[in-house]
């Protein structure tokens, strides 16, 4: 699901394009940060002892984290990794072995050596605008928010009032609320919505908790996360008040979804469906349903780890490993198409029809 992720992977394309328009990319060449350092055994291991220690505080499965250490650990002991010389090729591996020990496709490893990543990585996540104005610097600010919300949402009418929603991420949602509240006042006059998640990557529980509220008529409770390391079980409700026209609970929904559906992206697919407020039209989707934070492992890497588990009160589970099943079957590059004809049939009251063909 989450993914509580760090702007670090997005802000480093930005920050250097930044300084190549303002000419000061020769600068940062020449007094930035040294360029890959060359790994040795040593600092092999001592990535493995980081990433292993971080598993097994903070991974969602605590058994599943004692078998990755002791596989990994068995395949330094037999010198697996003594070929690996780059911080790439490590973080790579690192990636491969525990995905295919785990099958989590949460879990991945990274290396940055243009950057010395901070201590507070492992801190908490700002909660509101306020904190994370707090927590971080002007320069950051602009450029988180500009890659939050440019291009996430897009909006169109379509033939016949049927509305479209496209979402390509759930950015945190105290930075996307406005949006949402734009896009939906731009919508809440169509007699049916199309919501596009077909290239959604994810993103923040509580951004997907935000949107959902557009599409209910009373509060309704949402997915539970249980989170490892307090133990604790947070229920997740819609929201009683928002900036923007409600939608509502009755006017058909149909959500578009396909193997690039990812995360909080299969969030919303999965609880719209397990509330049956939503149709979902398309192909299987990704398969991810942990939350997960990131983790400084020391020096230039870094690990995102699936830290909880988000539960279903409908269901009882996830989505974990197998997606959302869609309720009509479609090729993804057709689902568009499928949509557009079962919405026009809902809405002239011969939708049975047109599902039971498909």
């Amino acid at each position: 699901m989450k993914v509580k992720r760090i702007f670090i992977a997005c802000l480093v394309p930005g920050v250097m394009g930044l300084c190549a328009m303002f000419g000061t990319l020769d600068y940062w060449k020449k007094f930035g940060p040294p360029p890959e350092a060359v790994l040795d055994r040593a600092m092999r291991l001592k990535t493995i002892d980081a990433l292993v220690a971080k598993l097994n505080h903070f991974y969602v499965f605590p058994e599943k984290a004692k078998k990755i250490e002791a596989i990994l650990l068995q395949r330094h002991q037999k010198g697996t990794y003594d070929g690996i010389r780059s911080g790439y090729q490590l973080a790579r591996q690192l990636t491969a072995d525990i995905r295919g020990i785990a099958k989590d496709l949460h879990m991945r490893v990274g290396y940055h050596p243009k950057m010395v990543l901070p201590d507070e990585v492992d801190g908490p996540e700002p909660m509101s605008r306020a904190e994370w104005e707090q927590q971080s610097n002007l320069f950051t600010r602009l450029i988180v928010r500009h890659k939050a919300t440019r291009g996430m949402v897009q909006t169109d009418h379509l033939d016949g009032n049927i509305g479209y929603l496209k979402l390509s991420g759930f950015p945190e949602a105290f930075l996307i609320a406005d949006t949402y509240a734009t896009a939906m006042d731009k919508l809440a006059d169509t007699d049916g919505l199309i919501v596009d998640l077909r290239r959604n990557a994810g993103g923040d529980p509580e951004s997907v908790a935000l949107l959902i509220s557009y599409f209910v008529d009373q509060r309704r409770r949402l997915n539970d996360i249980w989170d490892r390391e307090t133990g604790t079980t947070v229920q997740h409700w819609t929201a009683r008040q928002l900036d923007g026209k409600r939608y509502g609970g009755k006017k058909p929904v149909l959500i578009l979804a396909g193997p690039d559906t990812a995360s909080a992206g299969e969030d919303f697919a999965y609880t719209m469906q397990a509330m049956k407020r939503a149709t979902v039209v398309g192909a299987p989707t990704w398969g991810g349903a942990h939350p997960t934070k990131a983790y400084r492992l020391g020096g230039h890497f870094i690990a995102w780890i699936p830290n909880q588990r988000s539960i279903s009160p409908i269901t009882h589970t996830n989505w974990e490993g197998v997606g959302v099943t869609p309720d009509i079957a479609a090729a993804p590059d057709m689902a568009l198409v499928v949509a557009k004809n079962l919405m026009w049939h809902r809405l002239r009251g011969t939708a049975s029809l047109v599902a039971a063909e498909q």
